[in-house]
């Protein structure tokens, strides 16, 4: 008899290898399954994925929904009906039990973003005499001048970066490549990284063509431009919740308030959706006021 985990495996494959996610987003995904898994097991219940009905799921939803707020719960079920759909694409269930069991209403989230002054003191923060400085500058401006995910930086290879056509290739969600536009200035900061910081380092052998290289010769982790970043926030003196993604939320916000147009945005960013990128128009509603009063045949 197939057990939870073989299924879980499979579905892991399925994701990996269909929809090109990530390890990191198929852990997420499995992570809720395996939640699921020790509810059943603490129930004494021995459904399985072929047969657990709505009322089961329903009951562990409203389990794990006093220990975690509605944007949580929302990501459980959105997460176990993706399962459940695979499952009937398989030809494994008829049905999607998850069908009528809703997710909480929950507002759209907001990203936080930075000033430019604030951008400029986090950046100046950086002590340049420290082995890691140029390299921390260079990736700081990458993030923020390209608006690039954290796992987009990390995997930057030097062979994506097309310097005379003003381009950097990005390899995206799902294996998904597009090309950014890079500035003269962003350029600037990471020749001086390669001149100085990355030429410094003994390379380990796979890592030659990686950008940005930890102490080591190896490839960076998310975890460490996280620490870098809150670090450098808190020697500036900003005290807000930051990370990676709060500059790539800070480039898009400023493109827009500069009157760049949605589309482009959206293209630079790699959002699948127009809609994603739309969350950024509801930062500064003073920009929408400014369209309308230059571009209407009514302006003032």
């Amino acid at each position: 008899m197939q057990t939870w985990e073989s299924f879980i495996r499979r579905y892991q494959s399925f994701l990996r290898i269909e929809r090109g996610l990530s390890a990191n987003t198929i852990e997420n995904y499995s992570f809720d399954l395996r939640r699921l898994c020790r509810f059943l097991s603490e129930s004494r219940s021995e459904a399985s994925p072929i047969d657990i009905g709505a009322e089961t799921l329903q009951q562990f939803i409203y389990s794990v929904s006093r220990e975690l707020n509605a944007r949580s719960q929302s990501r459980i079920i959105s997460g176990l009906r993706s399962f459940f759909l695979w499952l009937v694409f398989e030809d494994l269930r008829a049905d999607n039990p998850l069908e009528l069991i809703e997710a909480p209403k929950i507002g759209r989230k907001l990203p936080d973003t930075l000033s430019v002054a604030e951008i400029d003191s986090i950046i100046s923060a950086i002590d340049l005499s420290t082995p890691e400085g140029e390299r921390n500058r260079a990736m700081l401006e990458t993030l923020y001048g390209c608006g690039l995910r954290v796992s987009e930086l990390v995997s930057l290879r030097i062979s994506d970066l097309f310097f005379d056509e003003g381009f950097i290739r990005i390899t995206g969600k799902g294996n998904k490549q597009r090309f950014v536009p890079i500035g003269p200035y962003t350029q600037k900061r990471i020749e001086a990284y390669r001149s100085t910081d990355r030429n410094r380092l003994t390379i380990l052998k796979g890592h030659e063509d990686t950008l940005f290289l930890n102490r080591r010769g190896k490839q960076l982790t998310r975890a460490m431009i996280f620490t870098i970043i809150r670090i450098l926030a808190e020697r500036a003196g900003i005290h807000k919740t930051i990370g990676p993604h709060t500059l790539r939320h800070s480039f898009a916000t400023h493109l827009l308030e500069n009157g760049a147009d949605l589309r482009s945005i959206q293209m630079m960013l790699g959002h699948e959706s127009i809609t994603t990128t739309e969350i950024y128009v509801h930062l500064d509603r003073s920009h929408l006021t400014k369209i309308v009063n230059t571009f209407h045949p009514r302006k003032p």
